[in-house]
Parts: C-alpha cells; sequence; structure tokens
C-alpha cells in the first residue's frame, strides 16, 4: 500500500490539517518496494443418519444429502463440533463494488497495540494477531470477527496499529490474561469500504484508487485507516488475500 516512507506520512500530515488529498501534479509517486499493514472456515462434514427406528420403506438420504451433523465430544447427538464462521465487520454484498458506503457497528474487541517497521509490517501483525488469539482460548472467550488492524500513526520509517479481534462478549472484570491485552470496541460509524483481493505487496494499487476517489469526489477523511483480513494474513506474497480497507469520513 502506499503508506510507506512518503506517501501515507504526508496524507496523514495533509487529513490532519483538513486538506483535500490530492495526487501532485507531474509528480509520479514511487511504488512502494516494502509490504505495508494493511484470517477460518471449518469445511462441512456429514454422516450418514441412523435408520434403525425408521419404518420400512423409508428413503434413506444419499451420503452427500443427509441431514445430520456430526456429534460433539460430550455433546447431544446432532450437535456439530465446528466453530460457527467468522464474520466480517458488514456483509459483502452480493455483488462486489469498486467502493462501497457502509456503517460500521461498534463490535467487542481484543486489543494489543504495537509499532513496527514498514520492512516487518506483516510478520508483525501475524505475530500480534496469533498472541491475542491465544490469549483469547486461554481466557475462554470466544472470537467471533476477522482479524483488524487500525493504524494510528504513521511515519517514513514504520507505523504504531491497534489489532483487534472482535469477540463474543468483553469479560465484566476486564483483562484475565497477557500483558498489553486489553477490551474495547472496533471503530464505529459512518465508511468508505474499499476491497484489495491479490498479494499484500500489490495493496498499494488499492490506496492509490482510494486516495483518488477522495480527490475526485473532494472527500476529507480521518487520519486512520482500517484493514480488515477476510482471508488469513499468511505472507505478503499470498495471492489469495482478500482485505477489506475503511476510510472513516470526517
Amino acid at each position: 500500500m502506499i503508506r510507506p516512507r512518503s506517501a501515507i506520512a504526508g496524507l496523514a500530515a495533509m487529513l490532519v490539517l483538513g486538506v483535500a488529498v490530492a495526487p501532485v501534479s507531474g509528480e509520479e509517486t514511487p511504488p512502494s518496494k516494502t509490504p505495508s499493514p494493511a484470517e477460518t472456515n471449518p469445511l462441512s462434514t456429514t454422516t450418514a443418519p441412523d435408520t434403525s427406528s425408521k419404518p420400512p420403506g423409508t428413503a434413506m438420504p444419499l451420503p452427500d444429502k443427509a441431514l445430520t451433523p456430526p456429534s460433539a465430544p460430550g455433546g447431544p447427538p446432532g450437535q456439530s463440533s465446528a466453530a460457527p464462521a467468522r464474520q466480517t465487520l458488514v456483509p459483502s454484498p452480493a455483488e462486489p463494488n469498486d467502493v462501497e458506503e457502509v456503517t460500521l457497528p461498534a463490535k467487542p474487541a481484543a486489543i494489543i497495540s504495537g509499532k513496527a517497521t514498514w520492512e516487518e509490517a506483516v510478520a508483525s501483525l501475524r505475530a500480534t494477531f496469533a498472541r491475542i488469539e491465544d490469549e483469547l482460548a486461554k481466557a475462554g472467550i470466544r472470537p467471533t470477527g476477522r482479524p483488524i488492524s487500525v493504524f494510528t500513526k504513521t511515519e517514513d520509517n514504520g507505523f504504531q496499529y491497534e489489532a483487534m479481534i472482535p469477540i463474543e462478549a468483553a469479560p465484566s472484570s476486564g483483562p484475565t490474561t497477557g500483558e498489553g491485552l486489553h477490551f474495547g470496541s472496533t471503530p464505529s460509524g459512518k465508511a468508505l469500504r474499499f476491497r484489495h483481493a491479490g498479494t499484500y505487496d500489490e495493496i498499494s494499487g488499492t490506496y492509490d484508487t482510494l486516495i483518488a476517489y477522495f480527490d475526485a469526489k473532494d472527500i476529507a477523511v480521518q487520519d486512520r485507516f482500517i484493514e480488515e483480513y477476510v482471508t488469513d494474513l499468511s505472507d505478503a506474497a499470498d495471492v489469495k488475500l482478500d482485505i477489506n480497507i475503511y476510510a472513516l469520513p470526517k
């Protein structure tokens, strides 16, 4: 994305001053050579139903049409052991657009703040998400949403961020484990959502489109961006990455 070095650092400065973002005439922005910041759907299983109690002549469904899910260990018959799929902040439309106007809901989340250089962005975010997942598992708190990064400050040599994972509910007693772990809520309010599909190394092109859109529409936005990882943030070169980028208008 265009955050490394001059691009997003300059963008953040202009946004703080309330200046509309526009490309500099006659000057080409050099392509980013570093990754920028920018995750588990269980496979469905079926099993043949017990037909021992069915009256003669009752048809038995084919294996791939069986209606009874496998039982969870120690649970009642028919209770699936698979965890519900984690949801994005806002459901994706049937027909994706280049940009969507959405309203982000405030959802409880487990949060760890951090900072990193642009070169270690993906590795740092991935490690922080893994740490949050581990702490939630220890505390017995169920994650319900996809991992989120909120970039709170950007500079030429690095950035500061809040890594978040939406959860079912925050504990009433506050943090129960993990140094630096705290609970809060995801960003909320009106937002513009842009979708990036492809490698993380190529996300700068999506940010170019985002900024060009702001310029054409004369839209001023807050000096922070949000990335939501619809697929796992595994590697910067993963061509199957699917990421939602949110910008919050002022």
